[in-house]
Order: C-alpha cells, then sequence, then structure tokens
C-alpha cells in the first residue's frame, strides 16, 4: 500500500502523535480512534485503507475490536495491523486469530512501520 487513510486506534495522545506523524511524512491521512468502540464506529464511517490498532485500551480492547471488523462484512476487507507494547508470543498469535494480518511491538520506528505497510 503506498498511500491511503489510516485509522490508528490507540488510547495514547503521545502514541497517536507519533504514528500520525510517521503515516502523514509518508503521504497518508491519518484518522484516530482512542478506544475499541470509537475504533469500530470510524472505520464504519471512514472505510480506512488499513487500521493500526492498540490492544490495551478501556472498555472494549483491542482484541475485541480487531474480532468485531474482521467479522463485519463491511470491514473484513481492511487489513487490521496490530501495534502493542504486549510483546508475547501468546499475544501475537491471539491477535492473528482475531483477524489482524500482522503484529509490531512499541514502540515502533518510522522505518520498520512503513516497511510492514508497504507488505500488506
Amino acid at each position: 500500500m503506498e498511500s491511503g487513510k489510516v485509522l490508528i486506534v490507540d488510547d495514547s495522545p503521545t502514541e497517536l502523535h507519533l504514528l500520525s506523524g510517521y503515516l502523514v511524512n509518508n503521504g497518508f491521512t491519518p484518522v484516530t480512534a482512542s478506544s475499541g468502540q470509537e475504533a469500530i464506529d470510524k472505520a464504519l464511517r471512514e472505510i480506512p485503507d488499513l487500521i493500526l490498532m492498540d490492544i490495551v485500551m478501556p472498555g472494549m480492547n483491542g482484541f475485541e475490536a480487531t474480532r468485531a471488523l474482521s467479522r463485519d462484512p463491511k470491514t473484513s476487507h481492511i487489513p487490521i495491523l496490530m501495534v502493542s507494547s504486549k510483546n508475547q508470543d501468546t499475544d501475537k498469535i491471539w491477535g492473528r486469530r482475531q483477524g489482524a494480518k500482522d503484529y509490531l511491538v512499541k514502540p515502533v520506528s518510522e522505518s520498520v512501520l512503513m516497511e510492514k505497510i508497504k507488505e500488506l
């Protein structure tokens, strides 16, 4: 994917700002959400080309939101990349089982993020 709209889901304003900056620097249009439920609402409204999903958030977590988005016919085509500080293999496996295409561990560099997005 060379450019497009990317939904960033994270409850950390710092992380939203950092990832948004990476995306803007590389020609993408970021849209942000700070909770799992807000992610679902925005994904249905905006239909982004990619979703970057954190896991640990208040209310609905990233695993639950990923599962909901990957099972909804309106959003199931959107690739989801989990971006989390949780770095256990079980978290990575569970993320993929919920429908995520891949998994990056925070802190993530701009070059690593862009390389992973190109792969998707």
